[in-house]
This record gives structure tokens, C-alpha cells and sequence, in this order.
């Protein structure tokens, strides 16, 4: 079955916020999409009618298993893009989400499962985000928010969890990215924020950016 890029837009964007949330409301699904609770409450109703969601009025919803399985197929489809993207292109990882929006809704399985051999199988984008496989399953490793590391723990940037290009520009502009390994050499009382060393540099990072860094501990590495 075909689906429209509306109703995969919807797919995709309950499967995020179900990761972190569980059942997902009206409200917070109009939020994040930028629209009425009213638009939101009609394509419910529609994606319900598909089979495609477990939707309950006024007690929110979650994606049937068949809804699942199509939002991790576009959530695929728009990794492999960044990856090809970013790492066959050149595009920086501030320039690759948009694009990939774009060409996520093209669903020909047999081009994704060549761009995928092509790429050499990748387990991660370009932000460290899992690539789902062809069956749909995903590969998680530990990690935690770099805020949470013990000072003088050699770690390794393994995830940015905020993509906004305001903050892959100064993750850029600090040279931190995706395998970056530092330690944190001092945490600031006043403000939170942190002192990092890694290879040729020491620098000082504020708490909120520290928050959106997620790395794995030396032993996992």
C-alpha cells in the first residue's frame, strides 16, 4: 500500500516521540509537527482506519505493529540519505537533514537495499542516530549525555541528540563531532559548565550543550 508523504510524515514523527514518550497526545504530536490539533485529531482518524495506529480519543496513541514497521522503513530510507549524503557527497551534517526529508519518501525497496550495500551496511548516520536494517532492527549501544561523564573518564562522541544547524554549527565551530574522544577535566559549580580536553585542545562547554553530546565510556569503545 502507498502511503502519502503527509501520512508518513505522521508515521515517522509518532515513532520519535513514542521512543521517549510512550503514548503520544494530540497536543504534543501538533507541537512537533507544527499544526492544528484539530489536522492532527482528522489524520489519526485516517491512519486508525489504515490499521496503522492504536488511537484512542482523549487518551492519545501509539503505531500498530504495522505502523511501527512502515515508520522505521522511512526512518531508514532517510538515514542511508544522510549517510550517502554526508559521507559520498560532501554535504556537511548541518546540511543533510533537509535533503533527506526529501528523498526519504522514495520507497522503492530495491534502491534503499542497493544504497545501503553501496554505503557498505552503516549501523549509524552522520548524527550517530541507529540506521534501522531491512528487517527493522536496530542497533543500540551503551552511552550516556556527556554531562553525566566523570571527570578524567576517556570517552568518545558516539551521538548529537539536538540537529538544529545552530547547534551542529558550534559543535563544528568547537571541532566535536561523531567519534570525537575527549575527558572532562573540570565541572564549573557556578554555571555547570564543563572543561574538556581532547586531542589538541582544551575548551569549556556550557551544561546545555554537554546535555545534547551523548558518548560512550573507553570500556565500551
Amino acid at each position: 500500500m502507498n502511503y502519502t508523504i503527509s501520512e508518513e510524515n505522521y508515521l515517522k514523527t509518532i515513532f520519535l516521540l513514542q521512543e521517549t514518550e510512550g503514548t503520544v497526545s494530540t497536543n504534543t504530536l501538533a507541537e512537533k509537527l507544527q499544526t492544528k490539533p484539530a489536522s492532527v485529531t482528522d489524520m489519526m482518524k485516517k491512519l486508525d482506519a489504515k490499521k496503522l495506529l492504536n488511537y484512542k480519543p482523549y487518551y492519545g496513541f501509539t503505531l500498530s505493529a504495522e505502523g511501527k514497521k512502515i515508520a522505521l522503513g522511512i526512518i531508514r530510507r532517510h538515514r542511508l540519505w544522510e549517510y550517502f549524503l554526508c559521507n559520498k557527497l560532501n554535504f556537511g551534517w548541518e546540511e543533510v537533514h533537509l535533503l533527506a526529508e526529501e528523498l526519504e519518501h522514495v520507497g522503492n525497496k530495491k534502491l534503499v537495499d542497493r544504497l545501503d550495500a553501496f554505503l557498505g551496511f552503516p549501523s549509524y548516520d552522520p548524527h550517530g542516530d541507529p540506521i534501522p536494517d531491512s528487517k527493522g532492527r536496530v542497533r543500540n549501544i551503551r552511552k550516556i549525555p556527556l554531562h553525566q561523564l566523570p571527570a578524567l573518564r576517556p570517552a568518545e562522541v558516539c551521538q548529537v541528540t539536538n540537529q538544529s544547524s545552530e547547534m551542529l554549527e558550534l559543535l563544528h565551530h568547537k571541532q566535536i563531532g561523531i567519534g570525537t574522544k575527549l575527558e572532562i577535566k573540570k565541572f564549573f559549580d557556578f554555571d555547570h559548565s564543563l572543561e574538556i580536553k581532547m586531542k589538541n585542545s582544551t575548551i569549556t562547554i556550557s551544561e546545555q550543550l554537554a546535555q545534547n553530546i551523548f558518548v560512550t565510556y573507553e570500556q565500551d569503545l
